[in-house]
């Protein structure tokens, strides 16, 4: 027999991370995962299993469809990059709603975000301000990931370049850098205000471990008799 469906009361005891888990195809729960997407906005928190259960449902009931949740849904996978959040979450929404402006807005951010164009970004961003300010923490989520963008593709970033990537100048960006600096590593040059960042093993390839200098001696003279 298949399981039994809880009802609203016997719901109401539950968080709606265990609504998910017990009973993600369970339509009763759709108000409760749409409540708890206004929640993760004003509570600056962030659930993805939850918010794909959300549109799965809405993917068999289309006619309870709220686009203005899942506007909220697609603007917090956006502040998740790098992870793949907003395609996983697009790939849940019908074509034909994809082709409405606020969609394809965050559709043409999310393509200039992976690809690390953030003049662009920015601009486009600016025109969809009535969008993005819903959600609190946007911009900063966006420029924490320029940040890390960054600090895999240059070993010393130029001013310029930085000011660029997280749509800020003067006293603010001064403020940004005091920042990093005293929580990330960060160090500026004194010469031309560059800043140089930490080490890793993409701005620094020579420190990627090469897992074929770690075979012991010993491994490698087992198989020359097989071989032989």
């Amino acid at each position: 027999m298949g399981k039994e469906i809880e009802s609203p009361k016997e719901q109401s005891s539950y968080t709606v991370e265990q609504l998910v888990a017990v009973n993600p195809f369970n339509p009763e729960i759709l108000p409760d995962l749409e409540n708890y997407v206004n929640e993760q906005v004003t509570s600056k928190t962030y659930s993805l299993d939850a918010n794909l259960c959300l549109l799965r449902l809405y993917q068999f009931e289309p006619e309870r469809m709220n686009t203005h949740i899942v506007t909220r849904i697609l603007v917090k996978a956006l502040m998740a990059m790098p992870t793949p959040d907003f395609s996983l979450c697009l790939f849940l929404i019908p074509e034909r709603v994809q082709m409405e402006e606020q969609f394809k807005a965050l559709i043409v951010l999310s393509h200039y975000l992976e690809t690390g164009r953030f003049q662009q970004f920015w601009d486009e961003a600016a025109k969809n301000r009535h969008i993005l300010e819903a959600v609190p923490g946007f911009e900063q989520a966006i420029q924490a990931y320029a940040s890390h963008l960054l600090s895999l593709s240059y070993q010393k970033v130029p001013r310029s370049v930085l000011a660029e990537a997280v749509n800020m100048d003067g006293a603010t960006l001064d403020k940004f850098i005091e920042h990093q600096v005293n929580n990330s590593g960060w160090i500026v040059e004194k010469e031309d205000g560059s800043v140089v960042l930490p080490q890793n093993e993409f701005n620094h390839p020579e420190l990627k471990k090469n897992t074929g200098e770690n075979v012991p001696l010993e491994h490698i003279a087992r198989i020359f008799p097989i071989l032989g």
